[in-house]
């Protein structure tokens, strides 16, 4: 009899959910020994791991998977070096305090807060095989099961990742494997089936494409899943006129090192005093990185984010800016609120730009490359929050995966 998607999916959060507590009552010694045995057996199941990968590059590039999405889905061999690396660095971060004193109350009362696992979380994402380390690895990390649903390019990489590297590594340390599942289909409602698991799978991590993403986190809400969605992207990076332009022409090809990833950069801001000038120089810059310049006037909006074109990745807007103020006033109301950097030489600017951009992340003299886990907190994420609301904003990683409780107890 065959079992449809929405069951595979109920199956896997029932499986998560009864392996739940192999992970809450954990001591932190036999969580970061599964994390280090992740790191040992991704380097020796390093053949198994990249043949599998090798797999689903061949499968997507004969299918015509744009370049910068063929990008996200290899792994190379530094790139499998550098997923151990973080797992040993994660393994090795101080644990989330559990309980912490907040104060005394009337009455010979103490207030105390506590940290407590979600229980079970899902996951959703793009087909990058790195990612289903990352996740995981936090899922373990703060004491959570999970539920983990990729793209079906990456699917082959996945499974190699959970059966050769997640699953033992935690059989190994007497945690329950079962704990972090693996939707074992690539069929693509299985994401609509995920956050519609409300008692089983109380909050869901949503990264893919906007429009996609933004659905997800609907549907999530129509049936009590809270969600914690990263949707959209794309960096700004404005150059002042008193950038030290090789500085500035520096960090516009840093920031295209990668064009399928969401802090690239995506809106070049120039400030009109030195538009015309500059130009050429930054033509010539994006040609190096293999873009090409969007130009006034655009046939497009200003933010539009190209990482999620495929048909269009290699491109960069270009447009003016009048001052520090006006550029993050653009990159307030143009672009998602994920980044936005300037270039200048001149502290004031850099602080009237600073105050005035109310994105996730603000950098000067630096690129939007550098929101991202591992690279300002040291640790892996499970993606990047943008909503203007209270809690985990930026990275998400591993501390932020738990619930606060209040205790009022005898003092």
């Amino acid at each position: 009899m065959q079992v449809s998607v929405a069951e595979l999916v109920n199956r896997c959060a029932v499986a998560a959910k009864q392996a739940a507590p192999s992970l809450a009552d954990a001591p932190a010694a036999a969580i970061d020994a599964a994390l280090a045995a992740m790191a040992d057996r991704l380097t020796s199941s390093r053949a198994e791991v990249l043949e599998a990968n090798a797999e689903d590059v061949r499968a997507a590039t004969e299918s015509g998977m744009s370049a910068g999405l063929l990008d996200r889905l290899r792994i190379t061999d530094e790139r499998l070096t550098a997923m151990a690396e973080q797992l040993r660095l994660l393994a090795s971060a101080p644990h989330a305090s559990r309980e912490e004193e907040v104060g005394a109350l009337d009455g010979g009362l103490r207030l105390v807060r506590r940290s407590r696992p979600v229980g079970v979380i899902g996951a959703n994402y793009e087909a990058r095989p790195n990612v289903t380390v990352d996740v995981a690895s936090q899922l373990v990390k703060s004491r959570n099961a999970g539920v983990l649903r990729t793209g079906g390019a990456a699917l082959r990489s996945a499974t190699s990742l959970i059966t050769s590297v997640v699953a033992p590594a935690l059989s190994g340390a007497d945690l329950d494997p079962a704990a972090i599942q693996l939707v074992p289909t690539p069929d693509r409602s299985a994401a609509s089936a995920l956050v519609q698991q409300a008692g089983l799978v109380p909050l869901v991590i949503l990264r893919g494409s906007g429009d996609s993403t933004r659905e997800l986190g609907e549907l999530a809400a129509r049936h009590g899943v809270r969600t914690l969605a990263h949707a959209d992207g794309g960096g700004v990076l404005y150059v002042h006129p008193a950038a030290d332009r090789s500085m500035a022409l520096d960090l516009i090809t840093r920031s295209l090192d990668r064009l399928g990833v969401c802090n690239r950069l995506n809106l070049l801001l120039l400030d009109a005093s030195l538009y015309d000038d500059l130009l050429p120089d930054v033509r010539a810059a994006l040609s190096k990185a293999g873009v090409e310049a969007s130009l006034p006037p655009h046939p497009h909006a200003l933010g539009y984010e190209w990482a999620l074109d495929s048909a269009h990745e290699a491109t960069v807007t270009v447009a003016p800016a009048f001052g520090a103020t006006d550029a993050a006033r653009l990159a307030n109301e143009e672009t998602s609120g994920l980044a936005a950097a300037i270039v200048t030489d001149d502290k004031a600017a850099a602080d009237e730009f600073m105050a005035a951009y109310e994105g996730t992340g603000v950098f000067w003299n630096a690129p939007t490359r550098l929101l991202d886990g591992f690279k300002l907190l040291g640790v892996p994420e499970t993606g990047i929050n943008i909503d203007r609301v209270p809690g985990p904003r930026g990275p998400v990683t591993y501390t932020d995966l738990v619930l606060r409780q209040y205790a009022v107890v005898p003092g």
